[in-house]
C-alpha cells in the first residue's frame, strides 16, 4: 500500500544517530544544543528549545505564556486536538473559530475580542499570514502551531522566525517535514520565555552553582518533556535536507493540481505571492468521502481524513463555539481527504495516485 505519508531516513540519518550511541551522551547533551541552535538559524528566530513532542511543545508555549484558568484561548476546529489540548493542559479554556472556505486555515476576522490567547495553526503547511492582527485585534498571546509548516515562508520570513507572534511550536513526528521519530521544538525571540521553556521541560528545575555545582531547585511545576541526543542527532541530520523536502513536496502537489484541476475535486487554496506552502498533506475536498476513502484504500492506496474536527470529539463540550456553529467547518470536514505526499514519492507512484482517485471518483 501506498500510504499517505512516511519518512524519509537515508544512511546519513542513521549514522548520525549511531555516533551518538558510540558517544557519551544519550539524553540532555550537546547535540540538543546543536539541533536548537540549527533550528534557530534556519528559521530566523533568536531562540529555540527541544521538546519531546510536538504536543509537549505547545503544553510548554501555554505555560511559559502565563495562560491559565479563566483564560479564552482560540484556535481552528479543523486540527488535532492538541492545539486545544494545550490551553485545556493549564487551566484554560479552547475557544472554536471557524475556517476560511479557500484556506482552511482559521478565519482571523471571526476571531471574538475577549480573547487572552491564540493558537494559529499552519493547516497542512499553508502559512497563515498572521501579519493581519492589528494591535486592536491581536490576543495578547499569540503561539503558531506550525506542526504541519517547517519550511513554509510567508513575507515576512521563514515559519517560526515570530514576526508577529510570540512562540511557534514544530512537531518531528515521522511524517512531518523533517523527523526525530517523537520530538518538537519551540522557537521565540524572547530570552523570559525561552528560559521558561526550558524551565517546563525538566522538571521545574533551576540551577544554583553559587551553592555548589551539584545544588538546584524546583519552586514550580514543571515536566520531563526532554528530547534525546538520538533523537536530536536525526534531526539535525534531516534539518540539512529540509529544502530539497520541500522543493520536492511542492513538486508532487504541483503535479496533482494540474492532473485534479479539472477534476470533481476542491483542492486547499494555493500560498499567495512571496509564501512557500511546506505541503505536509495534499488535502482535496470530494463528494462521498466515506466511499472514495474505501475505494482508494481497496486499490492499495493509504488515503487519511485529516481531522476530525476538534468540536464534534466528545472532550470538546468545554470548548466555546459561535452561536451559529462552525458551517465551514463542518462542511469542510465532511468532504476532506488527504493524497499521497512525502518526498521520497516518484512520479510513477503520484500518477497511480491520480488515476485511482479519478476511478474512486467515478
Amino acid at each position: 500500500m501506498i500510504p499517505y505519508g512516511r519518512q524519509s531516513v537515508s544512511e546519513e540519518d542513521i549514522a548520525a544517530v549511531v555516533e551518538v550511541l558510540r558517544g557519551d551522551w544519550l539524553t540532555q547533551g550537546p547535540t540538543i544544543e546543536r539541533f536548537e541552535a540549527a533550528v534557530a538559524e534556519y528559521v530566523g528566530a533568536k531562540y529555540a528549545v527541544a521538546y519531546s513532542s510536538g504536543t509537549s511543545a505547545l503544553h510548554g508555549a501555554a505555560w511559559a505564556a502565563g495562560l491559565g484558568p479563566g483564560d479564552l484561548v482560540a484556535t481552528s476546529p479543523l486540527t488535532f486536538m492538541a492545539s486545544a489540548n494545550c490551553a485545556r493542559y493549564v487551566g484554560a479554556t479552547p475557544v472554536l473559530v471557524d475556517i476560511d472556505k479557500d484556506t482552511w486555515n482559521l478565519d482571523l476576522a471571526l476571531l471574538p475580542n475577549n480573547l487572552r490567547g491564540l493558537v494559529a495553526v499552519h493547516f497542512a503547511g499553508l502559512p497563515m499570514d498572521l501579519s493581519q492582527l492589528d494591535h486592536s485585534s491581536r490576543p495578547s498571546v499569540v503561539i503558531e502551531d506550525a506542526a504541519h509548516a517547517l519550511g513554509a515562508s510567508t513575507p515576512s520570513g521563514m515559519v517560526g522566525n515570530c514576526a508577529h507572534t510570540d512562540m511557534c511550536c514544530f512537531s518531528f513526528h515521522p511524517v512531518k517535514p523533517i523527523t526525530t521519530a517523537e520530538g518538537g521544538m519551540v522557537t521565540t525571540n524572547d530570552p523570559l520565555l525561552a528560559d521558561r521553556l526550558r524551565r517546563f521541560r525538566s522538571h521545574g528545575i533551576v540551577r544554583r552553582p553559587e551553592n555548589g555545582e551539584w545544588y538546584y531547585e524546583i519552586s514550580e511545576l514543571g515536566f520531563n518533556f526532554r528530547m534525546t541526543d538520538m533523537q536530536a542527532a536525526l534531526g539535525l541530520s534531516q534539518l540539512g535536507k529540509i529544502d530539497v523536502f520541500t522543493r520536492r513536496r511542492n513538486q508532487i502537489a504541483s503535479f496533482y493540481r494540474s492532473e485534479l484541476g479539472s477534476s470533481a475535486i476542491q483542492m486547499q487554496a494555493e500560498a499567495s505571492e512571496n509564501c512557500l506552502h511546506s505541503y505536509h498533506l495534499f488535502p482535496v475536498l470530494v463528494s462521498e468521502r466515506n466511499d472514495v476513502f474505501s475505494r482508494m484504500r481497496s486499490l492499495g492506496f493509504g488515503v487519511q481524513v485529516h481531522y476530525i474536527p476538534i468540536h464534534q470529539h466528545p472532550i470538546s463540550r468545554d470548548a466555546l463555539k459561535p452561536a451559529k456553529g462552525l458551517p465551514v467547518t463542518d462542511l469542510t470536514c465532511s468532504r476532506i481527504l488527504s493524497l499521497p505526499l512525502w518526498p521520497g514519492l516518484d512520479n510513477g507512484q503520484a500518477q497511480e495516485v491520480v488515476e485511482a482517485l479519478r476511478s474512486a471518483l467515478r
